[in-house]
């Protein structure tokens, strides 16, 4: 999906760069040299969680995630109802690029 939304967002002449953080702990632990030439202080970052956006506020400026308990339906509808879905994801980031410019 997140690949999918900056391909979206490259067609639209907007650069992005999907990063995989399975760990934040062993992230933490990377010297600041590393930690800033993945996540560059300077660019704007979406992180997209399906679950809760608790914690991201330390690596990312805006989340798409759930912050809520109670849906029930198959895995691919809920997952679309809670917008994690390419278009979304990509809108989210032309919003997060629109609020910080």
């Amino acid at each position: 999906m997140c690949v999918a939304a900056a391909e979206r967002l490259g067609a639209d002449g907007v650069t992005a760069q999907v990063v995989s953080m399975p760990s934040w702990e062993l992230f933490a632990e990377q010297d600041d040299a590393y930690q800033e030439q993945v996540l560059p202080p300077e660019v704007p970052t979406l992180a997209v969680e399906a679950g809760t956006s608790f914690g991201w506020d330390r690596w990312a400026d805006a989340v798409v995630a759930v912050d809520r308990f109670g849906a029930s339906a198959p895995g691919t509808l809920a997952l679309e109802k809670y917008g994690f879905t390419p278009e979304h994801v990509a809108d989210r980031a032309r919003e997060l690029l629109d609020d910080l410019s």
